[in-house]
């Protein structure tokens, strides 16, 4: 698996308590958009992220962004 699936194609705007999370590279997680171990027998890895004070976050849904794991508007490209 060389390509992510796309999970959605827009953001997932959140509002994340300070804490370390674990964004999900490969889309396949059924906990989306953080990692539930679904890319076990893929070449993706889940990236970890902190968010040092509680804020409203948007996360990419498309996996594609440049600016993991905060969209960054590739999604509208796709």
């Amino acid at each position: 698996m060389n390509e992510p699936k796309i999970a959605q194609a827009q953001p997932y705007v959140l509002e994340l308590d300070a804490g370390t999370y674990f964004w999900c590279r490969c889309g396949r997680s059924a906990n989306q958009p953080f990692c539930d171990g679904s890319h076990k027998d893929t070449s993706f890895e889940p990236e970890p992220f902190t968010v040092s004070e509680n804020k409203k976050v948007a996360l990419c849904g498309c996996k594609h962004t440049k600016n993991t794991p905060f969209c960054d508007g590739t999604h509208a490209k796709l």
